[in-house]
């Protein structure tokens, strides 16, 4: 059953405590409020201001997993506090660790700080959680996805069009990677994973992918350096740099490009771009 009263007030005291720099909102000079505006955590849960300002005040229907699991990443809820709030909800909470896609309190701020810079937040599978605006502008909305072709490395073998935004001489080194990847996760996780079921999703649809994958090779890592071909700035050579959150099996990826480089000068188009398609 829900707690509307519980929830209520925790919501309240979760939106009062968070300020405008702590998710990436600019103050601005005659802010009056304390912590967030109702209608700036709607915005960051994706719903509208009259539903979540009901939760607030104890009105309008209980929320679904989905919309509780939108607030909780909205409100940077630790994963305790993410529990808690499925709890008044009325809801069990979501699986911690390799399926979980709730992300960090701290890799979210990370995230919020890089708005000038291509940067996304991924799962060990591939599957794109967030991406900075430049992120967009570089390698499309990639959150849009659904089911298998969420991942990455399912998109590679199934989609042929995931390849024109890599150089073609990288092709035959990102297909071995993406399979080496696969199968450490594999035998990582076991049979019925995520992971796994992928891997068989590839096996039965990808020819190039079963006869990478007889050759059991592990190990292949990502280069540094990543070489993009975007359909209106041309070629990018951009530095990508990893943190990984180990318990919730997240990473964080930053590209960028080296200052005074060609590549430099066409992210900086590629921002101007990019604003101006939003």
């Amino acid at each position: 059953m829900i707690d509307r009263t519980g929830l209520a007030q925790f919501l309240r005291h979760r939106r009062e405590s968070l300020q405008p720099e702590d998710v990436g909102l600019p103050r601005g000079p005659r802010r009056r409020t304390n912590g967030l505006r109702r209608e700036e955590v709607a915005v960051l849960c994706h719903m509208s201001t009259d539903y979540y300002a009901r939760l607030e005040q104890e009105r309008g229907p209980q929320p679904s997993e989905q919309m509780t699991a939108s607030i909780a990443q909205g409100l940077h809820l630790s994963l305790d506090e993410r529990d808690h709030l499925f709890r008044l909800a009325g809801h069990h909470p979501p699986a911690r660790g390799e399926t979980s896609e709730h992300i960090s309190p701290g890799l979210q701020r990370i995230l919020d700080r890089l708005g000038d810079t291509p940067a996304e937040i991924v799962t060990e599978v591939g599957e794109t959680l967030r991406q900075t605006p430049l992120g967009v502008a570089l390698t499309g909305d990639t959150t849009r996805y659904t089911g298998a072709a969420r991942c990455l490395a399912y998109r590679w073998f199934t989609m042929p069009a995931t390849r024109q935004l890599y150089a073609p001489e990288d092709h035959a080194f990102l297909a071995r990677m993406f399979v080496s990847g696969a199968r450490e996760v594999v035998t990582r996780r076991g049979p019925g994973s995520r992971a796994a079921q992928l891997a068989e999703r590839l096996l039965a649809e990808s020819e190039e992918f079963r006869t990478l994958w007889d050759d059991h090779e592990v190990g292949v890592r990502p280069h540094e350096v990543k070489h993009f071909v975007h359909p209106e700035v041309g070629a990018l050579e951009l530095t990508c740099q990893t943190l990984i959150d180990p318990d919730q099996s997240h990473y964080l990826l930053v590209y960028t490009a080296i200052p005074g480089s060609e590549s430099h000068d066409k992210l900086r188009l590629l921002s101007v771009i990019g604003s101006q398609a939003v």
